[in-house]
């Protein structure tokens, strides 16, 4: 019986990330991710194989020249849908990006994780290019403006305002975003906007995609990350991004990420070697 080629080391390698946008390119085997989901879009292009996931109740499988969108906060996995590995680029796009060119409007859904609509597939070319292209600031800024109304478009939203106030929202993530590493509460929330937490915490989730404690916990993970990528040991990351010690934040990391902080850095470190 024939037996299956062995597939290289697994490998990630990530972009400088800047303010609301993450770009990866990985190549992986096997059961890459466990069920995880993140608080940003993730939108990515196979370059090839087959990568297969599970999204909204079905079995996706992107082939190359598809455009995948998955919407913050939906749970998903990752695997090869063959015995060969898949080689992808991916975006990570926080809400945030995609309300400062839509201004208030609820965030576009894109049905089904995988999308053919020409628009997007436009709109993310200059996104989803070779990691080893810099994008400098004017163009990433036009190429975002130009996927925030592809995702409108292709999502079939209103163009009315959705809604909520988009204000105490607004307020609610800047201070979220700066206090991440310490212990905030809704109380601390409603203070800051003058909203009731409940009222708050449905404005925020239609408005950004997640709540208020899943955004901070992706601002605590996100530190986590640099500093294990500067070589800071996990306890003292964990610690350092706010978490109560290091099991808590590996619970989150591999819910979030669909690995283990270590099967990660593992995976960063040998693209760099490579």
């Amino acid at each position: 019986m024939k037996q299956p080629v062995k597939a290289a080391a697994d490998w990630l390698r990530c972009a400088e990330p800047v303010d609301g946008l993450e770009r990866i390119e990985a190549r992986l085997s096997g059961n890459a991710y466990a069920l995880h989901r993140h608080d940003t879009y993730a939108i990515g292009r196979t370059i090839s194989g087959v990568q297969s996931f599970n999204y909204r109740r079905d079995r996706r499988d992107s082939l190359p020249g598809s455009t995948m969108v998955l919407h913050p906060d939906e749970p998903h996995d990752g695997q090869a849908g063959t015995d060969e590995a898949f080689h992808y680029r991916m975006m990570y796009v926080s809400p945030t990006l995609i309300q400062a060119v839509l201004g208030g409007h609820a965030l576009p859904f894109v049905e089904g994780g995988l999308s053919n609509d020409p628009r997007l597939a436009v709109a993310t070319t200059a996104l989803l290019r070779t990691l080893d292209h810099a994008l400098e600031p004017l163009e990433q800024s036009d190429a975002l403006a130009e996927l925030a109304h592809a995702l409108a478009l292709a999502a079939g939203a209103p163009a009315r305002r959705a809604k909520g106030d988009f204000r105490a929202a607004r307020r609610a993530q800047e201070y979220l975003h700066a206090h991440h590493t310490h212990a905030v509460t809704l109380a601390d929330v409603e203070a800051v906007t003058g909203r009731d937490r409940w009222s708050l915490s449905n404005d925020f989730r239609r408005f950004y995609g997640t709540s208020p404690y899943r955004y901070v916990t992706m601002r605590r993970l996100d530190t986590v990350r640099r500093m294990l990528l500067a070589g800071l040991p996990l306890a003292d990351a964990a610690l350092a991004a706010g978490f109560a010690d290091q099991s808590h934040m590996t619970r989150h990391f591999q819910k979030t990420f669909g690995q283990t902080p270590a099967r990660w850095l593992g995976c960063v470190r040998r693209a760099r070697r490579g």
